[in-house]
């Protein structure tokens, strides 16, 4: 069973993705259990598209999500390639160079 999204995933997810009017289950009816990875998949149109949507985040909200990343609980290892890349950049343009290498060596790309 997927996470719960919380007031802050809704928050976000929204912001990423408003055209969804709030929508968060899969056309298979299901909740999303991550915030990113319908928006990889299902949403962006393609790495560009994918990249607006992030840079539409706050530093909180990045900070939150790279929390969620270190947790295990946002899946970036799932997002398409250019996705994955554009994760990491934000978080090292958002966050800090510290903050990618902790990223990195958590999941194993150090």
């Amino acid at each position: 069973m997927g996470r719960i999204f919380s007031e802050m995933d809704n928050q976000i997810f929204d912001k990423l993705a408003p055209e969804l009017s709030g929508n968060r289950m899969s056309s298979a009816g299901h909740n999303y259990p991550f915030i990113l990875r319908p928006l990889s998949h299902k949403i962006a149109q393609d790495g560009a598209d994918f990249r607006n949507r992030m840079e539409r985040l706050g530093k909180e909200e990045m900070e939150y999500l790279f929390q969620l990343a270190m947790e295990g609980k946002e899946d970036i290892r799932s997002l398409n390639e250019d996705d994955v890349d554009t994760f990491m950049e934000l978080v090292e343009e958002k966050l800090s160079t510290e903050r990618l290498k902790e990223l990195k060596a958590k999941l194993g790309m150090a």
